[in-house]
């Protein structure tokens, strides 16, 4: 009897060291996890999701929004002044482009949403009173586009990652696809023959051996994902902070994404934190790669909404994030996880071979869009044949599911064989010979430019991705979008944080971006809304505003 239980308490205390055991091995890897999130609410979506639904709304009064950074009454003054001048400008020099936009707005909720986020909120009455950019467009030639009204713009939107090599050069792609796949038309299930030869390019081009065609970047992401969990049976995924991989649930764990992304770790690039996760954890399936990260590492694409107080930063360090790439590469060797790299944006923009061949480490999967399409909408998947296969041959029912009306549509593989077959012409090629260099020093003639006009603007580029950052605190960073757009620099919806360009600029085109980028400081400047006391600073700023989103909210 005593011996019974002895047993039994033996067994117990063992049964409870074993659940302490747990407990701790449990806590310890959580707070792992904890460590290697960035620090920033971008490292921590469901902080941020729950942040985002308290924030008050609220906006500057007519006397505020001049003068919210306490400059003196002849700088408001002449602010005043100069908002008037502006939006008179743009009412003069944009009416049937406003009015296309305005005749169409309240049953196109893309357009509602883009004008809102346009500015800070807090300055929306600034909008109000006629602070507008024009959405439409009617033609395209070399490096400009013309708007309804005649306006012709230096075009440095790159049509968000699409437009690598000039507009002119997908006008031609779409009419050679569409005179190669016309004959077969809209028929869809069967593949049109160019599909053989485009195959045959994109194994070349990707170093891979398979490849499945979607109709968007996002989707070919959702089928990478789905892939690495189907061939690892694990279910977590690992993004890292500020990356963007289209606009599906598990891939936007944050704002904009109404559910929990409960499969998703958001981890801190480029940390030692994030690499002892990876290492010991046996749960991850994939890592998601976007290179376009290696120019802001940590921080979300920029927009004008975060020019509240303009202390973004970027900066792009080759050799860094390389090594960075290469010891994710083995890490994933080690322990069966998929690498994949989203080049949906960057894609042949860094070199023929994409940003494998531009970093030289080799992923397990990548997934192309935008500018492979030629100038129709494309998403595809390249991979390693064990990561690309949708069953298993031992059991007919385990299959991986992926599947669309539209994807490989004959006009769409038409453009896309043109865009892959220039791509190999020497003209293009030559595109690409010091293609750092030129940009770099691209960048470096802007920067240089604007010091020596006493301006408050830099840039950071990835090559032909370019970000605009500024030297000084300041409030109305984000206003200089217009200034550039009346010099005739037409800016994607983010205006001031992002420019693109495409690689038929010329030394000529570039100086005339430089010289209107000057002028559009300059008026800027004289205008006051890059005056400072020299005692302002980022961190001021972001009190005040939460003081008044505390006083908005309570």
């Amino acid at each position: 009897m005593n011996e019974s239980l002895e047993l039994q308490t033996l067994l117990l205390a063992g049964v409870g060291t074993a659940a302490a055991i747990a407990a701790l091995r449990k806590l310890n890897a959580r707070a792992e996890l904890s460590l290697a999130k960035h620090r920033s609410l971008a490292g921590h979506p469901r902080n941020a999701r729950l942040l985002a639904s308290l924030l008050p709304n609220y906006s500057y009064d007519e006397q505020q929004v001049f003068a919210v950074d306490g400059a003196p009454v002849d700088v408001v003054a002449r602010r005043k002044a100069a908002f008037v001048a502006l939006v008179q400008g743009i009412a003069q020099r944009y009416p049937k482009t406003l009015e296309a936009g305005a005749s169409v707005i309240d049953g196109l909720s893309d357009m509602q949403f883009v004008s809102a986020y346009r500015v800070p909120y807090q300055f929306k009455v600034m909008v109000k009173q006629g602070l507008k950019i024009g959405s439409f467009l009617q033609s395209s030639s070399g490096v400009t586009v013309t708007d309804l009204d005649g306006n012709v713009f230096i075009d440095l939107t790159g049509s968000y990652g699409v437009n690598l090599m000039g507009n002119d050069f997908y006008k031609e792609c779409i009419d050679e696809g569409a005179a190669i796949a016309r004959d077969l038309g809209p028929v869809l299930g069967a593949y049109h023959p160019v599909m053989v030869d485009n195959v045959q390019r994109l194994r070349k081009a990707s170093g891979m051996d398979e490849m499945s065609f979607h109709m968007s970047g996002t989707e070919a992401v959702m089928q990478a994902v789905r892939l690495a969990r189907y061939h690892t049976g694990r279910k977590k995924l690992v993004r890292f902070c500020g990356s963007y991989h289209g606009w599906w649930g598990d891939v936007q764990p944050g704002i904009g994404n109404p559910m929990t992304a409960k499969d998703t770790f958001t981890l801190s690039e480029m940390g030692e934190g994030t690499l002892r996760v990876l290492r010991k954890r046996r749960d991850i399936a994939c890592i998601l790669i976007n290179p376009l990260q290696a120019l802001h590492p940590n921080m979300a694409a920029p927009s004008d909404g975060s020019l509240l107080d303009g202390s973004r930063k970027a900066g792009f360090d080759k050799a860094a994030y390389t090594a960075w790439l290469k010891t994710l590469r083995t890490i994933c060797d080690e322990r069966g996880i998929a690498l994949i790299f989203d080049e949906v944006f960057v894609g042949f923009r860094l070199a023929p071979g994409g940003a494998q061949e531009y970093f030289g480490v080799r992923a397990d999967m990548v997934t192309y869009g935008k500018t492979l399409g030629g100038g129709l909408p494309i998403g595809v998947l390249c991979g390693k044949r064990a990561w690309m296969r949708r069953f298993r041959e031992d059991a007919p029912a385990d299959i991986c599911f992926a599947r669309g009306t539209f994807n490989s549509h004959p006009y769409v593989m038409g453009a896309m064989n043109a865009f892959m077959r220039r791509l190999e012409t020497p003209e293009v090629q030559a595109l690409y010979t010091d293609l750092d260099g030129v940009w770099n020093r691209r960048a470096a003639q802007l920067n240089h430019a604007m010091a020596a006009a006493g301006l408050p603007v830099r840039v950071a580029n990835l090559s032909t991705i370019w970000t605009v950052t500024y030297t000084q605190p300041g409030c109305y960073h984000w206003l200089f979008q217009h200034y550039l757009r009346l010099q005739g620099l037409a800016l994607s919806w983010v205006g001031t944080g992002r420019m693109i360009f495409s690689l038929n600029f010329s030394d000529a085109d570039f100086e005339e971006v430089t010289r209107r980028f000057v002028a559009a400081g300059q008026a800027m400047q004289q205008d006051g809304w890059w005056w400072t006391d020299g005692a302002q600073t980022h961190k001021a700023i972001k009190r005040r505003i939460l003081r008044e989103m505390l006083a908005a909210k309570f």
